[in-house]
């Protein structure tokens, strides 16, 4: 069989044969098909990884004293009315479990107990905050 320009090639007898259907094997979901041609990840977890590395996360700033000497007696101030149920809004630094960094979370909440054995302020809502990473502690107005 001749094409347009006169040339035969080895696949013209078979080329516009109609495609062949299995009459015993079912054909196989679109979804599974589609899955033969993904991307081969010969390091698995890589991808993971690299994604890890993007995350962004701030550096621990530290304090300076004077910051400390006001954490303190604000501290010191929530301990001895603690029976007031003070309201508070509180900034901390939450490290990161996998890296270097974390990011800083604010929040507001009523003080449950000021624990000075575990050095952690506990709010109402169980959320613990350690004193180290305290960076300031705002009084509610109620």
């Amino acid at each position: 069989m001749k094409n347009y320009f006169g040339e035969t090639h080895k696949y013209d007898d078979i080329i516009n044969l109609p495609h062949h259907v299995s009459g015993t094997h079912p054909q196989m979901p679109v979804e599974d098909r589609a899955a033969q041609f993904a991307p081969f990840a010969a390091l698995t977890g890589y991808g993971a990884a690299i994604k890890e590395t993007e995350r962004y996360t701030e550096k621990r700033i530290q304090p300076d004293e004077e910051s400390v000497e006001i954490l303190n007696r604000r501290l010191e101030f929530i301990r001895e009315h603690i029976s007031e149920k003070p309201e508070v809004t509180v900034t901390y630094f939450q490290p990161d479990l996998k890296k270097e960094g974390g990011k800083y979370m604010t929040v507001t909440g009523t003080v449950k107990k000021i624990d000075t054995f575990r050095h952690r302020m506990l709010l109402k809502d169980e959320t613990e905050i350690p004193f180290e990473n305290l960076w300031e502690i705002v009084f509610q107005e109620k």
